[in-house]
C-alpha cells in the first residue's frame, strides 16, 4: 500500500464522493454519455444497486479522508458456460490532483486481493472509453487484449504488482522537469566552454597573424627599396 493511501470497500459516507468522481471521469472521457449518467441522484443510486449486486465491488481509495480514487468490478460465474470464477474491473479512476500517486496501484491491489479471495483465476478490465492512459497503465500491468476487453491471470498480476511496488517508481512530472532543466544546463555549460576555447584560440592566434603581416610589409619594403636602387643607378 502507497503511504498515505487507503483503500477498502465503499461505504455510504464515501457516496457524495464516489459521484464526483464519476462525473469527473465523465468529463473527461471523449465519450461521457457511455461512462455515466449525467444525473448525480441516479448516479448515486446506480452506484448503490452495484454495491448491493452478487458479487459487485466497489473499491475507494482515500488520501487524508477523501475519496480520490475508484474501481468499480463484478465478480462472474461459475455459469452454464464456464466453471471458472473471474474479476471484471468495469470502471477505475483516479482524481487528476491525485495521479502519479500510486492510487491506481493500490485500487488494482486492492482488486486483486478481491479475485484470489474469490478463487477467480483471471482479472478481465474495460478502461473507459478514451481513457488512452488507463489503457497504457493495463498494459504496463500485463494485461492482454481478450475480445473487448483486456485481461490477465490474478497470479500475474500479483506478482506484476509486487513488483511495482518493489521498483523504484519513474519520476513524476516535477522529476521529468528538473531532469530537462539539469540537461538544459549542462549543454549551456558545454557550450560556453566551447566559447572561451575559440575566443584563447583566436586570442593565441593574433601574434602569430601579426608576425606574418609584419614579415610580408617587411618584405614588400624591402623589395620596394631594391627596386629604388636599382633605377637610381
Amino acid at each position: 500500500m502507497r503511504p498515505g493511501i487507503e483503500v477498502g470497500p465503499a461505504e455510504p459516507v464515501d457516496m457524495d464522493g464516489l459521484v464526483r468522481l464519476c462525473l469527473a471521469a465523465r468529463e473527461e472521457s471523449s465519450v461521457g454519455s457511455q461512462v455515466c449518467s449525467a444525473e448525480p441522484g441516479m448516479l448515486a443510486q446506480q452506484l448503490g444497486a452495484l454495491t448491493a449486486a452478487p458479487g459487485g465491488t466497489v473499491l475507494v481509495a482515500r488520501s487524508d479522508g477523501a475519496v480520490v480514487g475508484l474501481l468499480l468490478a463484478r465478480l462472474l460465474g461459475p455459469n452454464p458456460f464456464t466453471d471458472d470464477v473471474s474479476l471484471a474491473v468495469e470502471a477505475l479512476y483516479v482524481a487528476t490532483s491525485h495521479r502519479r500517486r500510486g492510487v491506481g496501484h493500490a485500487l488494482m491491489v486492492g482488486a486483486a486481493d478481491v479475485a484470489a479471495a474469490a478463487g477467480a483465476e483471471h482479472v478481465y478490465a474495460a478502461p473507459i472509453p478514451g481513457a488512452r492512459g488507463m489503457q497504457r497503465f493495463f498494459v504496463q500491468l500485463g494485461f492482454a487484449p481478450a475480445a473487448a476487453h483486456r485481461m490477465t491471470s490474478t497470479s500475474a498480476l500479483q506478482r506484476r504488482l509486487a513488483l511495482d511496488t518493489t521498483a523504484p517508481r519513474r519520476p513524476g512530472p516535477r522529476g521529468l522537469e528538473d531532469l530537462i532543466a539539469r540537461r538544459r544546463q549542462s549543454r549551456a555549460g558545454l557550450v560556453a566552454t566551447k566559447d572561451v576555447v575559440r575566443a584563447a584560440e583566436v586570442q593565441a592566434a593574433q601574434p602569430a597573424r601579426l608576425s606574418i603581416s609584419k614579415q610580408v610589409r617587411r618584405a614588400v619594403q624591402t623589395r620596394r627599396d631594391a627596386e629604388s636602387s636599382t633605377t637610381i643607378s
